[in-house]
């Protein structure tokens, strides 16, 4: 069974992780949808409710085979726990690009694991950070969120 391992903080979740997972299925028998958890950066939403709110998006959405997690630590280390052959990434530009294959390089270099990258497609424009400061800002970001992570937002 191949598992790919998708990871991220998701603070919050949006409709281009979505597209991700969707496209991951295509090419994975299971995903894994990690929650990167780190103590040394403060998060906008309580890991569990995402996770819970994820979960829900997922099975709305109809999409099988796909778990959460949340972790702490390497995501090398989360990958050999849940059995994943392949790390999964989303990309938006180039930038995403460079940043996410130095990342790529070293998880490959200290645990032998590889790296895909699945493009956001018309979801490119979607991060989470634009969607915080959009409703900040007194804006609906309705249409960039899952309608259960949107529902954390109020």
């Amino acid at each position: 069974m191949r598992i790919g391992l998708y990871t991220g903080s998701f603070d919050p979740f949006t409709n281009g992780h979505l597209h991700v997972i969707r496209r991951s299925l295509e090419l994975f028998d299971e995903v894994v949808v990690g929650i990167g958890v780190n103590p040394r950066k403060a998060r906008r939403f309580d890991t569990s409710e995402m996770q819970a709110a994820i979960e829900k998006t997922l099975e709305r959405e109809g999409l099988g085979h796909v778990r959460v997690i949340s972790y702490s630590g390497l995501t090398v280390d989360a990958a050999e726990k849940c059995g994943a052959s392949c790390l999964i990434r989303g990309i938006r530009n180039g930038m995403d690009y460079e940043y996410e294959e130095n990342l790529a390089s070293v998880n490959e270099e200290i645990s032998g694991i590889d790296t895909i990258y699945i493009r956001a497609g018309s979801m490119g424009n979607i991060s989470s950070s634009m969607v915080m400061e959009l409703s900040a800002n007194g804006r609906d970001v309705s249409a960039y969120l899952p309608e259960e992570v949107n529902a954390l937002l109020k």
